[in-house]
């Protein structure tokens, strides 16, 4: 039970003076079996697809909806996005979906989430910006409530009152989460770092998070990506420094990769083509997207006559050009891959070029960010990239922002999220060597369900969770046997079997044919593939001689026998697939 007082103005000689107008109760029943629940449906155990739900009294709101890139073992995969069965089921509980910033792991998944659960999206302004670039391309943008807020507000949804906090990360309007509940606050720190010398939107709010601090936390959870590095992480505001450096006197062209999100970045690269009298063009479609939108909305300033379009770079001397694109993850197809493999319609990369790649790379993506490297020093290019410049500073925080986070907040109970097992485990040390009661500290997975009470915390239940996989217009269609079949295709290869039965007697009425593809060149493989031939001659005859005339019987023995024959004679296993024909 709250006691509130409004009060109104009233005039005494000369002065102003607040008296008390009214009083009102607000009144919230807690039985004590209610719980905070909290369910990580993503973000924990990997990086990428962030998506938290918390859930209290039958009303559900959702934090984040990310997505994540696919692994090496799931071929022709696009993105992976959270399993959202359980908030499909709940549907009806759901208040909405509250963004902590813009960035691809934390709203990449929200056009697939809104195709099957519609409810309404708060976000500040850049987030909701870059959300509705993507809703466009779905076409959902009309059936989606869009709610703007900013840092400061508080807003109320159901049980909960939801609290946006300023902080400084990779890209502008970023911020954290305090959820007022019933129970406790939760205080969800978003991704974040701690800048004292940010490019725009001011330093972090830590007056704030002291004051949660001295009210109560009741539990906290905190970006653990960084928490393997020490110190303090560098502003972002170095980089433009090195920038200057690398543009001050060069005579090259420059081409400079980074996240098309990073807004600070892409402007400071701005920054620095104007002062060097450069004009900038941008390549790939997102870097291109997300330019539009943080131009249009004031987030970044660019001088008047230095943008033109890709499409004319070729009027203009290498010491006149700076080429902004996407590609620093070395993603196949991307702008920057294109260029290295001379694949891009509007630029080729020469020895006249200087390549600066301004991000570090995704865990996973360290081989794909080498290749390209590699491609664009064998064109002769000059390459800079993290380990030479400092052309890279992290967003997230190192081990003493982490500390400093935990000793602003004062949290009873601490959840390290955003970040793989190992992340976890550190965060869940630096917490411990704060002080903090190991028994207080709770390391989780996507799917367990955390139970809080007002001095109570434990995990006893799960609910379903895991990986969907969207391929092209498919969402979910494609599970661990097709992921099985195309690694063993990618692998081994295929044989196909092709044969013609009469319906009736189930007589050979025209092969067998031996087909391979991804096996042996069958040139130079003639007499593999005869015997090939005869192997499976041979079974269809063994099939005939014991009346065997169900397809599935005959395929059963063709892959049998002719898997026997090709690993006796190749030690290799590839697919095999009878193909038969009735006339």
């Amino acid at each position: 039970m709250t006691l509130t007082a409004e009060t109104k103005d009233i005039k005494v000689g000369r002065y102003t003076a607040p008296v008390i107008d009214k009083f009102y109760m607000e009144v919230t029943f807690v039985s004590k079996n209610q719980k905070l629940k909290i369910i990580p449906l993503g973000g924990l155990n990997e990086i990428g697809k962030n998506l938290t739900v918390f859930e209290f009294g039958g009303e559900i709101i959702v934090l984040d909806c990310g997505m994540a890139f696919p692994d090496d073992d799931m071929p022709g995969i696009d993105i992976v996005i959270p399993d959202i069965s359980y908030l499909e089921k709940n549907r009806e509980k759901i208040k909405g979906i509250v963004l902590t910033h813009g960035h691809e792991d934390h709203i990449g998944g929200i056009p697939y989430f809104l195709k099957k659960i519609n409810v309404p999206i708060y976000g500040t302004r850049l987030t909701l910006g870059l959300v509705e670039c993507k809703l466009k391309e779905h076409n959902l943008l009309s059936k989606t409530k869009l709610m703007r807020v900013k840092a400061g507000d508080v807003v109320k949804l159901g049980a909960f009152k939801v609290e946006f906090i300023h902080t400084n990360h990779s890209i502008a309007d970023a911020v954290a989460i305090a959820l007022h509940t019933p129970v406790g606050t939760v205080v969800h720190s978003g991704d974040f770092k701690i800048d004292c010398t940010p490019i725009d939107g001011g330093m972090i709010d830590v007056a704030r998070f002291g004051e949660l601090g001295k009210k109560g936390v009741l539990a906290l959870l905190s970006d653990s990506t960084n928490v393997e590095r020490s110190g303090y992480s560098m502003s972002e505001s170095t980089v433009g420094n090195t920038f200057d450096e690398l543009f001050r006197g060069c005579e090259k062209r420059i081409v400079v990769a980074t996240f098309a999100s990073n807004v600070h970045r892409i402007q400071q690269i701005i920054n620095s083509a104007y002062r060097y009298g450069r004009k900038v063009a941008f390549s790939g479609r997102s870097m291109e997207n997300v330019a539009e939108v943080a131009i249009t909305l004031g987030y970044m300033n660019v001088p008047s006559g230095v943008l033109i379009n890709i499409d004319d770079v070729k009027k203009y001397r290498p010491n006149q050009l700076c080429i902004i694109t996407t590609g620093s993850q070395g993603e196949t197809m991307s702008a920057l891959w294109r260029m290295a493999y001379s694949d891009h319609k509007k630029v080729e990369i020469t020895k006249g070029d200087l390549v600066i790649v301004s991000a570090s790379p995704i865990p996973g993506n360290e081989k794909a960010i080498s290749n390209v490297i590699n491609e664009l020093f064998k064109k002769g290019a000059e390459v800079i990239y993290k380990s030479l410049e400092n052309t890279h500073v992290s967003g997230h925080a190192c081990q003493e922002e982490l500390k400093l986070m935990l000793s602003l907040v004062k949290p009873k109970f601490f959840i390290p999220v955003h970040g793989e097992y190992r992340h976890l485990k550190l965060h869940a040390g630096l917490a411990e060597q704060m002080g903090m009661d190991p028994k207080n500290i709770i390391i989780s997975d996507i799917g367990k369900v955390i139970e809080l009470g007002p001095n109570s915390v434990k995990q006893n239940a799960s609910v379903p969770s895991g990986v969907v996989l969207v391929d092209g217009l498919g969402v979910g269609d494609v599970g661990n046997i097709v992921l099985r079949d195309r690694k063993h295709l990618a692998e081994d290869g295929i044989i196909v079997v092709v044969v013609t039965l009469d319906k009736k007697t189930g007589e050979v009425l025209a092969g067998p044919d031996v087909l391979s593809r991804g096996f042996v060149y069958v040139r130079e493989s003639e007499d593999l593939m005869e015997e090939a031939k005869a192997v499976a001659k041979a079974s269809l005859e063994k099939c005939a001689k014991k009346r065997v005339t169900d397809w599935t019987g005959i395929k059963s023995s063709l892959k049998n026998n002719m898997g026997d024959f090709i690993y006796t004679q190749t030690k290799r296993k590839p697919m095999i697939m009878p193909v038969i024909m009735e006339v």
